[in-house]
């Protein structure tokens, strides 16, 4: 199946699961069951990551007796798609009032270093013509 590059179409589940293998990296289904919050049973995690495989989201390795399991898009990659869903569903492709939502947020706790990181960003992107 084709590779895919956003998280559109997942289950809550299936979106815990995948996280789980960006955070662990390349994982066998038990130890993907084990990064889980409220985890359900080995026999749905496998199943889960069936649907995800189908799905084009992650790939395996066999090892011995068991699969390994890693994603199929970069981290980045899928951050990327996620995110330019999110600008075009909620912000109306506005990076403007993404940006203001971030730190206007009461529980951001943006600090001095990271508002100078995000004008020493800003300003190369005006510099590269962004």
């Amino acid at each position: 199946m084709g590779r895919k590059t956003h998280a559109e179409g997942l289950s809550r589940r299936e979106r815990q699961i995948l996280d789980a293998i960006y955070r662990l990296g390349k994982a066998s289904a038990a130890e993907i069951r084990e990064a889980l919050p409220d985890p359900p049973t080995y026999t749905a995690v496998r199943t889960h990551l069936g649907i995800l495989q189908d799905k084009g989201h992650v790939k395996f390795e066999s090892d011995g007796t068991r699969y390994i399991y890693e994603p199929v898009v970069p981290r980045d990659e899928m951050a990327k798609s996620v995110m330019h869903g999110v600008l075009q569903t909620f912000f109306g492709g506005s990076i403007e009032r993404v940006v203001a939502t971030l730190i206007d947020n009461e529980e951001s706790n943006i600090t001095d270093e990271q508002l100078d990181r995000l004008a020493q960003i800003i300003e190369e992107a005006r510099r590269e013509g962004r």
